[in-house]
């Protein structure tokens, strides 16, 4: 969808990627960047794993683009006042992660912000260009992802629901690499919030036995449904603010 509307405004689209991180996490051999896995201590408490993954997989190969793009490639340096301007959809809902790239030659700007659009203000404007059932964008297996999320890869792509139900399986120990050196997880780690199987994991309703067992209210079944509004965008990424440190879920130091 994206190549149909960018292409014929002369907007190119360019990937880039620092590889798969469901192959890396199960690869011994391979370095690992966490991501945010919801674990199960063996006392039954909940928690969640440091988040490191976005800066590995997003930030970092945007960066190595831009670089390319400038004509400056690592490790050469990039002359002062040469930049790219980057244009980053943080609507006024979460003005509060707006924030300036962290390299000179990179500057951030918030096209949203300065027309004061709200979230529900780019529905709007999406609807009326046919496009309303544009999805949320996030990684294929993100544990940020809400039980809307779940459903749409299970209802519509059966090869990824499968592909992220066995990665499910094989992470519930955690990342191989951690393993093979020595540094075993103390408990398990799921894809789902309610900390079972994806396979059978309550994506179809919020239950309230869900609600009791995360200690959350009615009110709250909303990051259930949508999953967490912040997400991890590139340039707007919580880090590692919000993560509880090693031993607070468990972890082997």
């Amino acid at each position: 969808m994206e190549e149909e509307v960018a292409k014929p405004a002369g907007i190119p689209i360019l990937r880039v990627s620092s590889g798969n991180i469901r192959s890396d996490a199960l690869n011994p051999n391979h370095r690992f960047a966490s991501m945010p896995l919801h674990i199960l201590n063996k006392d039954g408490r909940p928690g969640m794993t440091r988040r490191q993954c976005t800066g590995e997989y997003k930030i970092k190969p945007i960066k190595k683009k831009v670089r390319e793009l400038l004509g400056h490639p690592y490790p050469s340096r990039i002359p002062k006042g040469v930049f790219v301007e980057q244009w980053v959809g943080i609507s006024t809902d979460e003005f509060h992660r707006a924030k300036d790239a962290d390299v000179k030659y990179m500057h951030n700007r918030h096209p949203l912000l300065d027309m004061s659009w709200s979230r529900a203000d780019c529905v709007r404007y999406l609807a009326s260009l046919g496009l309303a059932d544009t999805p949320k964008s996030s990684c294929l297996g993100c544990p940020f992802h809400g039980n809307a999320q779940w459903r749409h890869i299970r209802d519509t792509s059966p090869s990824e629901w499968a592909d992220v139900v066995d990665f499910d399986a094989a992470i519930r120990q955690g990342n191989a690499r951690a393993n093979a050196s020595g540094n075993q997880l103390l408990g398990e780690a799921f894809l789902h919030r309610s900390r079972v199987p994806l396979d059978r994991a309550p994506i179809d309703h919020v239950t309230a036995a869900e609600r009791a067992v995360l200690r959350i209210g009615a009110d709250e079944a909303d990051v259930l449904e949508n999953g967490v509004e912040d997400g991890c965008s590139p340039w707007a990424c919580r880090g590692d603010a919000d993560a509880l440190t090693r031993d607070d879920f468990g972890l082997a130091t």
